[in-house]
């Protein structure tokens, strides 16, 4: 008997340095492990012992002692003598007992501390692993709508799994650069767009098509991107493809184009590689809907922008050479910006304008600013699309 009651102070001994122990390195408060292991020790003591009665567990490591109380119901007519006793049994046991009181006994089976260090042990490993995956949920939740760095680990026929240290992501196909592959082992940069509780953990979901992950990109290659000096007012994607997007400077003496694109092109070829060769656009954003616009359809010239408020849509004029530059492959020039200005376009070329009536000569002396501005930031589109022209 001295050799079970040492045995049992020696595990629970152990038990109480586990808990302590877990409590620092996984932040799992001891009395919540404690109060788990509780109640599992119920549900092993009835599973075991064959038992239906209501019964108590204490656990008290200090004294290195597991006790099981069964627990009855003072009543005046025992319907179940598992979960009721007489008021006339009760005042045996202690004569204060009143109707509606619960009688407390002990229990305990004599073999009952192998079957509790076991459960204790369960218990505490489903604890840990539920707050690992809580702490890893916290983590990632938090980073929502930022980029990450990645290692492509597997494959299957619709989704890619890139490893972020603690957590497998998935890259969803919807979510993949068509134009892409991806290899295993190889390293990517991922946006997370989505983080969800499930039963095997936390999901992560990531994407290499969302227009945040653009954003992100400005973000850490433009420092006056980081620090608010220069602002991404919209961006327009069409991943693996073309991209465009605008910015706006709150400092008079910063270039905001110039600032992105940085010294011959270093910054914006910097995230044209990442994103392995998507050409991108970078046009100067403003509040006036005829010059934004104009700017939007970047690399083409622009001779007149007319706008319709109402039906938020726009009749724009380019040169006659110019005409399929500014509707681009496919009407992608035109469709990228207007997304990016969230207006309607409609592109004419000078000869069909004058036809219709809808641009007199005098109009081109009208719009020769934004003409000009087109000239003198010729070098800030860097060229990338002479061959559309």
């Amino acid at each position: 008997m001295a050799k079970s009651k040492a045995k049992s102070k020696a595990n629970a001994n152990e038990l109480l340095d586990a808990l302590t122990a877990l409590e620092k390195q996984k932040g799992i408060s001891r009395e919540v492990l404690i109060e788990a292991i509780e109640a599992a020790l119920v549900t092993a003591y009835k599973r075991n012992f064959n038992q239906a009665q209501n019964v108590r567990v204490d656990l008290n490591l200090d004294n290195g002692t597991m006790l099981v109380f069964s627990r009855k119901d003072v009543m005046e007519e025992v319907l179940d003598d598992r979960l009721h006793i007489s008021l006339e049994d009760a005042k045996q046991v202690n004569p204060a007992y009143e109707l509606g009181d619960v009688v407390e006994q002990e229990v305990t089976p004599r073999n009952f501390g192998r079957i509790a260090a076991q459960t204790a042990k369960q218990v505490v490993t489903q604890r840990v692993r539920e707050a690992e995956r809580g702490m890893i949920y916290e983590e990632y939740v938090d980073r929502e709508e930022d980029i990450v760095n990645g290692i492509v680990e597997r494959l299957d026929a619709r989704n890619i799994y890139v490893g972020l240290g603690k957590v497998e992501a998935v890259l969803p196909v919807n979510e993949q650069i068509l134009t892409e592959t991806y290899r295993p082992h190889e390293r990517i940069k991922v946006y997370i767009t989505k983080v969800e509780r499930t039963t095997r953990g936390p999901q992560v979901f990531v994407s290499r098509t969302h227009p945040g992950l653009l954003r992100r990109l400005f973000e850490m290659e433009v420092p006056e991107i980081y620090d608010g000096i220069v602002e991404i007012k919209s961006i327009a994607r069409e991943a693996g493809d073309r991209s465009k997007i605008s910015v706006v400077a709150h400092n008079d003496d910063v270039d905001p184009v110039g600032s992105c694109v940085g010294a011959k092109g270093s910054r914006v070829q910097t995230i044209v590689n990442e994103l392995n060769g998507e050409k991108i656009d970078i046009v100067e954003w403003s509040e006036d809907p005829v010059i934004f616009v104009a700017n939007a359809l970047s690399p083409s010239k622009v001779l007149d922008v007319q706008i319709n408020e109402d039906e938020k849509s726009t009749t724009v004029v380019v040169p006659d050479y110019q005409l399929s530059l500014a509707i681009g492959k496919r009407g992608q020039n035109a469709r990228l910006a207007a997304k990016l200005t969230g207006w309607k376009i409609d592109i004419k070329s000078e000869t069909d304008a004058r036809e219709l009536g809808i641009y007199p000569a005098q109009a081109s002396e009208s719009f020769s600013d934004i003409d000009e501005e087109f000239e003198d930031n010729s070098d800030d589109n860097y060229d990338l699309y002479k061959d559309e022209e």
